[in-house]
């Protein structure tokens, strides 16, 4: 873990510095790949398509609630072992994706709240699955969960670089994952998850 200190924010990390961040651990045609993603995102944002679709979609608690699921890629990522796996390996569940870093302040504030979210609905119905774009591995994942006393989560690590498809618009997002891997719903900056409203927007998705 570093040695900053993060201030208290309600905004997201702008892509612009999560890239100088990644960019410090890996090389640069990754962090090349997520900066062109992220202007491609930015065009089609202001496309008379996109414009359509937002106005169908509904907001509950700041999460954009999707009119219809979106297909979403098989996400890789590393497991506290080191092991492979993907979203795939969560089919059959209903999923909160919480793509994040330890460097991002908007992010360290949010992880209790997720695990807390965790230990109210999780189960075989529901995962919370926070994957990491830290650079430093699994080690500083470990350390800030033992920190924060975070209890209730995996740690996850973004080996393969896949979460450049996701997070363009910077960290923390938080994508709600339907039974079938496709994308019900998205969250852009950090929230209160064991807030009321959230816990009944997640139960909606959950079996009686």
């Amino acid at each position: 873990m570093n040695g900053e200190t993060p201030g208290h924010s309600d905004a997201p990390m702008p892509p612009g510095e999560v890239a100088a961040k990644l960019g410090a651990g890996r090389n640069r045609r990754a962090t090349r790949r997520a900066l062109l993603a992220g202007f491609g995102a930015a065009g089609l944002a202001v496309s008379a398509t996109a414009y359509w679709r937002l106005l169908s979609d509904d907001i509950v608690g700041g999460v954009v609630v999707h009119a219809r699921a979106r297909e979403l890629p098989s996400l890789r990522f590393t497991d506290g072992n080191g092991a492979a796996t993907s979203l795939a390996a969560f089919r059959d569940r209903f999923v909160l994706l919480n793509v994040w870093a330890t460097w991002c302040g908007p992010c360290r504030e949010e992880m209790p709240t997720l695990d807390r979210l965790q230990a109210a609905l999780g189960g075989p119905h529901f995962e919370v699955v926070a994957v990491s774009v830290d650079a430093g591995g699994l080690p500083v994942v470990q350390a800030f969960f033992r920190e924060t006393g975070v209890k209730h989560l995996h740690p996850y690590l973004d080996t393969f670089h896949d979460a450049a498809a996701v997070i363009t618009t910077g960290i923390p997002i938080t994508l709600l994952v339907d039974r079938n891997g496709r994308e019900a719903g998205r969250k852009l900056g950090p929230a209160t998850w064991d807030d009321p409203r959230m816990l009944q927007l997640i139960r909606r998705y959950l079996p009686a």
